[in-house]
């Protein structure tokens, strides 16, 4: 019988690793004493450490372990999982990093530029989810990424061009957009996609998108990098509701989100206080 202390040794696991192997089932010493509660090990207990070791080098949680030494023939499947679990966690790492470096190195700033008048394709986004959990708002993205693209599918089999990058903003520019909106009904977001075209090739267009004029505008904008989240939407939000302006506001009511491969950028009209309507 091996003490705790030679089996540490031997298995170059520290007395408190065992000590926790013991009480969530890893691995029970052949005997504790009653009386001192000193623990024993076998020397065939060493090739099960050793499993246990290899496997928690994974990374590998504690009730995974526990079921692969409960379920030898399902270790490889369980293998398998958990490496794809890690290599989901090194992409979400990775882009992460990005995603910060862009911050630390150039933090967003606010700024002011004229937008010129444009055609544009819109379409509303089918039904997503409200967005209040990090799961509903990586969903509804998705949503709108799939929106765009149809959109641009559907432009070029027609024959017109694209001509600069989408953006998504809410759906309040009819009573009944504004209507479901108060109501909570979907959809309630529009996809933007401005383009090239002659009128023949945009009266070929499909019913389910809408050939639109968006007019010139005077903007503050502010471009958020890496993946987009609720937080960096609020953000983005703030800064511009704050940005200091002479005998003028900026409409978060109208905000646009520009969809850029490597962010967000949004981009609020700029109103004037005493026509209230967007400068310029």
């Amino acid at each position: 019988m091996l003490s705790i202390s030679e089996f540490s040794e031997m298995c170059h696991l520290p007395p408190q690793t065992l000590r926790f192997y013991h009480s969530e089932g890893l691995l029970v010493p052949a005997h504790v004493d009653e009386q001192t509660g000193y623990r024993g090990y076998r020397f065939e207990q060493v090739e099960q450490a050793m499993l246990i070791t290899v496997l928690r080098g994974t990374g590998m949680s504690v009730k995974l372990v526990r079921r692969a030494l409960a379920e030898p023939d399902a270790t490889p499947a369980l293998l398998q999982q958990h490496g794809a679990e890690v290599e989901r966690q090194r992409r979400a790492q990775d882009e992460a990093i990005r995603d910060a470096r862009a911050f630390v190195h150039s933090w967003p700033d606010v700024r002011r530029r004229r937008v010129p008048e444009m055609t544009v394709v819109s379409k509303p986004v089918p039904a997503t989810p409200d967005g209040r959990t990090s799961y509903e708002w990586d969903e509804g993205h998705a949503a709108i990424t799939a929106t765009v693209q149809d959109v641009v599918k559907t432009v070029e089999s027609c024959g017109a061009a694209v001509s600069g990058l989408p953006w998504q903003t809410m759906a309040n520019e009819t009573p009944e957009q504004r209507r479901r909106n108060l109501t909570g009904e979907e959809p309630s977001l529009l996809v933007k996609v401005p383009v090239t075209a002659d009128e023949d090739t945009l009266a070929a267009l499909p019913g389910d998108v809408e050939v639109q004029l968006f007019e010139a505008r005077d903007e503050l904008s502010i471009f958020i990098p890496g993946k987009t989240s609720i937080a960096k939407h609020c953000t983005a939000l703030s800064r511009l509701a704050r940005h200091p302006l002479d005998a003028a506001y900026v409409d978060i009511a109208r905000v646009r989100h520009v969809l850029h491969d490597d962010g967000v950028e949004s981009a609020a009209p700029i109103c004037n206080l005493d026509a209230g309507e967007a400068a310029g």
